[in-house]
């Protein structure tokens, strides 16, 4: 059997003290091991949607949960589940093995063991060199590295990244969808990516989750292989006009 978990979001619904609807009923599934993005306008629930399944917000109806291969189910802050935020979020008087470090330091494991994961960690994130730097020594892409090398420290089994890239220049973020690839592939965790990028969504998702006000438009299945990604094609280009343009229907915008 599998350990890596199928993730069910099963009617789910938030409203906001007010009366303001940010989800009514949302459901879909995530693949065990694959990389599902959201898109959609500002405001559409993308945030909530992924605030919940970190457990930082609280559903008022519904559920999303571990789904594994004998049927069984379990709440999903329950297992092993990560989350990158937009912001590095890094400890700046510790240096980057320490911040690597850290979640397995939170729980209790042995610092020699800690250290020796997070060293593997940086090294696998292609980070070698900088374990003794601090964050103010590091750019901001470096900074964004260390923290999705963070996220793999405790070997996740559901990886939720909330628009790691946004804080970046266009050419940096293009090197860091790189790194969230590797990240992922070598994590072999299923993977839940918020971003409004469309070009990111087609590079990296396996399918991408389109939202409208509160609720899902529709799901586009990315029919480009995983190794043949290249921004440059027209083949790739033809991928993301029809995003863009499921994207501009949710949004209620008129295309030609």
């Amino acid at each position: 059997m599998s350990d890596k978990p199928a993730v069910a979001c099963s009617g789910l619904s938030c409203v906001f003290m007010g009366g303001v609807s940010a989800l009514q009923d949302v459901s879909f599934r995530l693949p065990a091991g694959g990389l599902t993005a959201i898109i959609g306008p500002s405001g559409c629930g993308k945030t909530t949607l992924l605030r919940i399944a970190a457990g930082l917000e609280r559903a008022t109806s519904g559920s999303i949960q571990f789904l594994r291969e004998d049927g069984s189910t379990q709440p999903l802050r329950a297992g092993r589940l990560t989350v990158c935020f937009q912001e590095a979020r890094l400890l700046p008087w510790r240096t980057v093995i320490d911040n690597v470090a850290l979640p397995l330091e939170l729980a209790g494991v042995d610092r020699r063991q800690r250290r020796a994961r997070a060293d593997a960690v940086i090294q696998a994130a292609g980070l070698d060199g900088t374990q003794r730097r601090l964050p103010a020594q590091l750019s901001g892409g470096m900074r964004m590295r260390v923290a999705l090398a963070r996220t793999l420290v405790t070997n996740p089994a559901v990886l939720l990244l909330d628009e790691p890239c946004s804080s970046v220049d266009e050419f940096t973020r293009m090197q860091l969808d790189e790194e969230i690839r590797r990240v992922w592939q070598v994590s072999g965790a299923t993977t839940l990516l918020v971003t409004h990028s469309v070009s990111e969504a087609v590079f990296l998702a396996d399918s991408i989750i389109i939202m409208k006000r509160a609720q899902v438009h529709c799901t586009h299945v990315v029919s480009l292989a995983q190794g043949n990604r290249d921004r440059t094609t027209l083949e790739f280009s033809r991928e993301v006009e029809q995003v863009m343009r499921a994207l501009a229907h949710a949004a209620g915008v008129v295309t030609r």
